[in-house]
């Protein structure tokens, strides 16, 4: 006889994980995570495939060693009884088969003489018996195979592993070569189960360990490397505030510790930039308003000179020379625009320097309006829609700034008639009440190319007109005049026709001049400024 594998048993696992759906916002939490699962990947791996194989070595040691008993007690035993043996003899047989080292079970079927089938086994009636045999396994041992040069034997030992209620067995058959009676023997697997299972919980524990360390490890591993990228990030933070002395302590010489120094390399660049472009700056802020306060002295004489000439101009009879008149009006008019180009790059000097201070004072809208333009000499030209008695606390010389450049750019670059309305936008708190004033002429409105620049110093929409009555300067110095209040100015064109301007005041500037005096040393002469008549263009139409 011989031993062929013909039984068949299996163990598969898998495991799937849904991640993709889960968004980790945490580098610390990924990288846990990540070190976790390549651990378990690892763990459940090496467990997987150590208990596949001490699996096949033990249950392969057991079946071997059980078969080469069976086939070793049919050699024996059962090939020693007659080809038709009686009950007993079956019966003695299978009981001495079954009492072999390994301790198996046995079924000997055979005929008697009158060809009836005799069964014999080993645990009595209520032992093995043939319906506990595979019908497969019954019909590969009975199958009488052909006989050839390469196989000996015309039946040979087949089996095959079975579980019942939970409990594996290793079930085996073959008959007697020559005649006789056909062995079948069934033997537990019980034990080497339980080896089994107690080397997969001592594998399940050994992977939970390897989880649980590397969980920490990774901990350690996320604090070590995010410890200085937390530090990287307050210090961009900080940098990023204007605390340009920023540095990053450096240790080391791994990949953290070269971006540590380009960190602090870049800062130290980036201070030594910011500290030239502030110094040019201030060079260049202290050149415009020194420039200016020298030019006043040398406007004052010439404005008073220029005054004598235009009232020698305005009298009748007067000592002008009638070829030199148009020269002379040309000297006033000009001196009169560098006065006001003087005192408009005063004003921005200023600005820029952070100098320039609020002086409030409580004020009548209306009444404040209807002062400008009767000053200007407007009433003629301009509309007035202000209710009396809506007061607010402003700078009345910043609002009179503003109102006469807005009103005096409407009349001059729009059409009149020019309208201006007031009104009171609440807020959700009386802190928040705004008062709202817009100027809206009647011409062509601005083009939509020229309205992200109307605000912009010196720009001017045409380019064929460098020259022009304005400075370039008035809208530039209106806004700023809103900012100080905490205010804004918007330009849009009107559906029904012209532009309009938009200004917007808080009701009470009070708490502004809180935060200024907290954070200035005291303020800087600021009862001067633009006041120009007609106002000035920063973007002219």
């Amino acid at each position: 006889m011989t031993k062929e594998q013909g039984g068949s048993g299996g163990w598969s696992a898998g495991r799937k994980g849904v991640l993709s759906r889960w968004r980790f916002t945490s580098l610390r939490l990924r990288l846990v995570v990540v070190f976790a699962l390549v651990a378990l990947t690892a763990a459940v791996s090496a467990s997987g495939i150590a208990y596949w194989l001490n699996r096949e070595a033990v249950l392969t040691r057991a079946q071997d060693a059980v078969l080469r008993d069976f086939r070793q007690e049919m050699q024996n035993r059962a090939g020693t009884l007659p080809v038709h043996p009686s009950q007993d003899q079956l019966q003695h047989t299978a009981g001495q088969m079954a009492g072999s080292s390994q301790r198996f079970s046995v079924l000997l079927v055979g005929e008697d003489t009158d060809g009836r089938a005799l069964y014999a086994s080993s645990g009595g009636l209520s032992g093995f018996s043939l319906q506990d045999v595979p019908k497969t396994l019954r019909t590969a041992v009975n199958k009488e195979q052909s006989l050839s040069s390469g196989n000996t034997s015309a039946y040979h030992l087949y089996w095959q592993r079975v579980t019942e209620h939970g409990t594996p067995y290793l079930v085996a058959g073959t008959r007697v070569i020559g005649g006789g009676p056909t062995g079948y023997m069934l033997k537990s697997l019980e034990p080497e189960a339980k080896d089994l299972n107690s080397l997969a919980w001592s594998l399940g524990i050994a992977t939970a360990l390897a989880l649980v360390g590397a969980a920490l490890l990774a901990q350690a591993a996320a604090t070590t490397v995010l410890k200085p990228v937390h530090r990287l990030g307050v210090a961009a933070r900080r940098l990023g505030e204007g605390r340009l002395d920023t540095r990053l302590r450096v240790s080391g010489t791994d990949e953290l510790a070269d971006l540590s120094r380009t960190f602090n390399n870049a800062a130290e660049a980036l201070e030594k930039r910011v500290a030239d472009m502030a110094a040019r700056d201030e060079a260049s802020r202290r050149f415009v308003a020194d420039m200016s306060h020298e030019l006043r002295t040398p406007l004052t004489a010439i404005t008073a000179v220029t005054e004598v000439l235009e009232e020698e101009l305005e009298f009748e009879g007067g000592g002008i020379d009638p070829m030199i008149e148009p020269a002379v009006r040309l000297v006033v008019s000009e001196t009169r625009r560098l006065n006001d180009l003087v005192e408009n790059l005063m004003e921005v000097t200023r600005f820029d320097a952070g100098t320039a201070r609020l002086v409030l004072d409580d004020v009548d809208l209306a009444d404040q309006i209807t002062a400008c333009i009767d000053a200007r000499a407007w009433l003629d030209a301009v509309e007035l829609d202000a209710e009396r008695g809506l007061h607010a606390r402003l700078d009345p010389r910043r609002l009179d700034v503003i109102l006469a450049n807005l009103i005096g750019n409407a009349l001059k670059h729009g059409g009149s008639p020019v309208r201006v309305s007031v009104r009171e936008s609440s807020g959700e708190t009386e802190e928040d009440a705004q008062i709202v004033i817009q100027v809206r002429d009647h011409g062509p409105g601005i083009p939509e190319d020229v309205l992200p620049h109307v605000f912009d110093r010196f720009y001017k929409a045409s380019a064929s007109r460098p020259r022009s009555e304005g400075s370039g300067l008035g809208l530039s110095i209106a806004l700023n005049n809103a900012h100080i209040h905490g205010g804004d100015i918007t330009a849009a064109n009107s559906p029904e026709g012209g532009a309009v301007f938009t200004l917007r005041l808080p009701r009470d500037a009070s708490a502004l001049t809180e935060e200024g005096a907290e954070g200035a040393g005291g303020r800087s002469g600021d009862g001067e400024g633009t006041g120009a008549a007609g106002g000035t263009k920063g973007g002219a139409r």
